[in-house]
């Protein structure tokens, strides 16, 4: 469809193909004249969402290969996950035995967002760009255990399940 194997994409009424994520994120929003994501991202979320995604992997892959997702319903798709992320990742066995260390920077880093999230049903005040990069990022974190949650990062991170009908990942947490 788009010459390389990836998704999400989506296929536009016109017949063309849209595989960036977040052109289908804007695309979509804007669909019935109404966007909801109105509000401007903020410097401080786009920096805090840096320094936390250049580490959270060696937190979530290894837990994603081990958790009972649709994804990984055959022996060979859980295979695969796991060779081609631990290529770039690193052993999935090491990463979990060396996870207190990353539970505890993600749960300094938490702390640090807790002063930045200005609503629970937004971010920034009102819906933006960071709660679509933010709110994944945070149900994601959901699947490891041990990890302190202050109590605004919390609100917001059950708030946006909510809003959005989104399970969080609590239940499976390794």
């Amino acid at each position: 469809m788009v010459g390389q194997k990836q998704v999400p994409i989506l296929q536009k009424d016109d017949s063309r193909y849209m595989p960036e994520s977040m052109d289908i994120v804007h695309y979509v929003d804007k669909l019935d004249g109404k966007p909801l994501l109105t509000g401007k991202r903020s410097p401080a979320i786009e920096e805090w969402l840096r320094k936390v995604n250049g580490y959270a992997n060696k937190l979530l892959l290894p837990r994603f290969a081990k958790s009972a997702f649709d994804e990984f319903s055959t022996p060979a798709a859980r295979k695969y996950f796991v060779d081609k992320k631990e290529a770039s990742a690193g052993n999935f066995a090491d990463l979990l035995a060396h996870s207190d260390g990353l539970i505890k920077n993600i749960s300094d880093d938490l702390r640090a967002l807790d002063k930045l999230i200005v609503k629970p049903n937004a971010v920034n005040g009102e819906l933006s760009e960071d709660d679509i990069q933010l709110f994944p990022l945070l149900r994601n974190l959901t699947l490891v255990a041990g990890i302190n949650w202050p109590s605004r990062v919390a609100d917001y991170r059950d708030n946006m399940a909510k809003q959005t009908q989104i399970n969080l990942l609590s239940s499976m947490a390794i």
